[in-house]
């Protein structure tokens, strides 16, 4: 793909714009079917969507390939997402409000620094270290309300649910840092493996009986907003970026913009400490990504390098 910033910049910033969305339309989806419902047309739609940009990419005959090649991975790659992760990530937004479940799931990726240290062999940084420390008190701030002495959460299981998931979704990434196939193949892969425990799983807890259309519309839109296009148009910025820092540092408009549409679609009144938790868990994630950029030492005759240049 010809490099292109300006273009970058556009794919990278609708693919933020859409993320920042899914907390919404889960809440809102939930009210009208259950969490293994929500899952079950959710993946459907996504198998389409995806089904239909393989085709579209002219890679139908990859998908024979990259599953022969290693069909246990993609076993275990569909176990992880959709199947357990957004079950269980789903029992987390119908239990907590949409402002508190959300911005615990961006510390995925202080767990799966912490995870790729036994799991991949990679080195504990201090910096992974200190961004564990920012961001879990960030979880803390919001789990609590920002009553710290007063340690009691709306709902235990709640959390438990929301801070699982964000351990299925970086052991995802740990499985997948091996496959070498076409990643949107690869993902297609995934969610077709997973769809017969999505079938059994959904009909066993909730019977065959067909949601409201208010329901089917939101699952929609979680399927191809936030399973299918966007993954898709996250990979094109990614790809026609001359310098992909810029591209990368968007994601940390995510969570703020999120909390606008979780306020203005769902209704919440975003609460001090939501605000004070998410500042602290995007806090630690800066920590972690950029701080090792700033401290480099520039080797002899090399400028320092700006925080904006490509990684």
């Amino acid at each position: 793909m010809v490099k292109n910033q300006r273009r970058a910049v556009q794919y990278g910033a609708a693919a933020v714009f859409a993320w920042s969305t899914v907390a919404t339309a889960f809440k809102l989806s939930l009210g009208y079917m259950s969490p293994s419902q929500l899952l079950l047309y959710a993946a459907l739609f996504s198998c389409l969507a995806l089904g239909l940009i393989v085709v579209l990419q002219k890679k139908t005959h990859l998908l024979r390939t990259q599953l022969q090649a290693t069909p246990g991975r993609y076993l275990q790659s569909g176990l992880l997402n959709p199947f357990l992760y957004y079950l269980v990530l789903f029992g987390c937004y119908d239990l907590l409000p949409a402002q508190q479940a959300q911005p615990l799931n961006y510390t995925w990726a202080i767990l799966f620094s912490l995870l790729a240290v036994p799991m991949l062999g990679q080195k504990l940084r201090s910096w992974d270290v200190m961004a564990a420390i920012i961001a879990y008190g960030g979880v803390v701030v919001i789990a609590t309300g920002g009553n710290l002495l007063d340690f009691q959460m709306e709902s235990y299981l709640g959390y438990g649910l929301a801070l699982l998931s964000t351990l299925l979704w970086s052991l995802y990434w740990i499985v997948n840092t091996r496959d070498k196939g076409d990643p949107v193949v690869s993902l297609l892969l995934s969610f077709l493996v997973a769809l017969p425990f999505i079938l059994v799983t959904s009909g066993y807890r909730d019977g065959w009986a067909m949601p409201q259309w208010q329901g089917i519309a939101g699952a929609a839109y979680v399927g191809l907003f936030e399973m299918g296009f966007t993954f898709v148009l996250w990979l094109m910025a990614l790809k026609s970026a001359e310098r992909t820092a810029p591209i990368t540092n968007m994601v940390f408009l995510s969570p703020f913009l999120s909390l606008f549409f979780i306020a203005t679609f769902v209704g919440e009144t975003i609460a001090p400490a939501t605000f004070i938790g998410l500042a602290l868990i995007v806090s630690g994630l800066a920590t972690q990504q950029l701080g090792p950029r700033l401290v480099r030492k520039p080797a002899a005759g090399e400028t320092k390098p700006n925080v904006e240049d490509g990684a």
